[in-house]
């Protein structure tokens, strides 16, 4: 199979009947707002993260829920990159732009919390979590 090419198969001819028709207009409702984003609430993060990720010797847990919950979220969210996604694209591209401030808060949190870069890096399923967990609490176009 070097080519393809167009083969007519058959010819058809599709005949209306004439009569009166008339069409239904355009439903206009629905249109002209953004739906409230559904947040989840932190209570509901930092269980989701314990049923998950309780297992994890955290030297100093409640620290690690607190930056997770708030810090990261509040950092990421406030990335100009990010927000000229949310803006000015669509979802996909804020997903990725999101994945890119995401690295780079984590980079930034590096000297205080190893612990937190370590899981990050090291643990795949934990990444993924965090990543879908950040973008659902700062993602609202």
């Amino acid at each position: 199979m070097d080519s393809y090419r167009v083969e007519v198969q058959s010819s058809l001819r599709i005949g209306l009947v004439d009569e009166e028709g008339e069409l239904e207009p355009v439903p206009t409702g629905g249109g002209g707002f953004k739906p409230e984003p559904e947040l989840d609430q932190l209570s509901n993060i930092i269980k989701s993260f314990n049923d998950q990720f309780g297992n994890i010797d955290w030297k100093d847990a409640d620290k690690i829920r607190k930056v997770i919950a708030e810090e990261i979220p509040a950092k990421v969210a406030a990335d100009p990159a990010y927000q000229n996604a949310i803006k000015h694209s669509d979802r996909q591209n804020a997903r990725i732009e999101h994945d890119k401030a995401l690295q780079r808060v984590i980079l930034e949190l590096l000297a205080d919390h190893t612990e937190l870069f370590k899981q990050f890096s090291d643990n795949p399923s934990f990444k993924k979590w965090l990543s879908d967990t950040i973008f659902i609490a700062t993602y609202m176009p």
